[in-house]
């Protein structure tokens, strides 16, 4: 790309990237985003293909796939697969690449919640948790990763969540799932540069499905008086931030946690 002086005998160049309304490298760049069949993961799948990128989504629920490939126009594939199963995970990422011919961009984003107190968690419900949302999450990424570490590297992108920041209530096998996420970007971060960066989001509320159901009505009130915008999130929000981790806007941005929450953790305000 051509550069431009700011100024006669400035020591300063700028890049004339002839920016034209969309993140600059998506185009065409090949996609696959776990938890891709509704809330997050399929805001994110419409934004990509919005982007102009090739998306292909993964999850385990076949009628949500089913679902997402009606509603979003577009997609380049849907595979099933439990991301807690190794041999699923590879086999959906093998199907994956061969409908892309290839993967340069993965959105790691399956995950599970259940809301109940700590003394109240059984062991098959810590097991569940840990199995998808961290378990999981390092099946994908050391798949997608040993893919990319192959090729002309890529973009790792891992979803966790102000709980892994903050303690909060009823939610304690969810919530070191996600630190152990942050953690494991951090570490994936230094040991994959320079071929691959590795970035986590950290979202606040989102409103989406999985979140939805956790409320009544008048808990949805309650929770968007402490967030200091008033509100949740929209998974729409979540997936801009995504597309621009994984554009070349975010070049030089790799090993670090971004947090989206509507200044909801700025002052302790998740304790609460």
């Amino acid at each position: 790309m051509p550069l431009k002086r700011i100024a006669a005998g400035s020591n300063y160049e700028i890049l004339n990237y002839g920016f034209g309304g969309l993140l600059r490298g998506l185009k065409s760049k090949r996609v696959l985003i776990t938890g891709g069949a509704s809330g997050i993961g399929a805001a994110t799948a419409a934004r990509f293909i919005e982007e102009g990128s090739q998306v292909c989504v993964l999850d385990r629920d076949r009628a949500g796939l089913h679902r997402v490939k009606t509603e979003i126009t577009g997609l380049a594939g849907a595979v099933e697969a439990d991301v807690s199963n190794l041999s699923q995970v590879q086999d959906a990422f093998a199907s994956a690449a061969r409908l892309m011919d290839g993967v340069d961009v993965l959105v790691n984003n399956a995950g599970i919640s259940i809301r109940h107190k700590f003394l109240d968690i059984t062991a098959q419900e810590w097991d569940k948790v840990i199995a998808v949302n961290l378990t999981g999450v390092f099946n994908v990424a050391q798949t997608a990763a040993r893919h990319m570490m192959e090729h002309n590297g890529g973009v790792i992108l891992q979803t966790a969540s102000t709980n892994g920041l903050v303690g909060q209530p009823f939610y304690a096998d969810y919530n070191a799932t996600k630190a152990g996420v942050i953690e494991l970007t951090k570490s994936m971060a230094l040991e994959l540069a320079p071929k691959i960066r590795v970035c986590a989001v950290a979202p606040g509320y989102v409103m989406t499905p999985m979140q939805r159901a956790e409320y009544t009505d008048e808990m949805l009130a309650e929770v968007n008086a402490k967030v200091p915008l008033r509100r949740h999130a929209q998974p729409e929000e979540i997936a801009a931030l995504f597309a621009f981790l994984a554009s070349d806007d975010a070049a030089y941005i790799s090993g670090h946690v971004y947090t989206i929450d509507g200044a909801e953790i700025a002052g302790g305000l998740a304790s609460r």
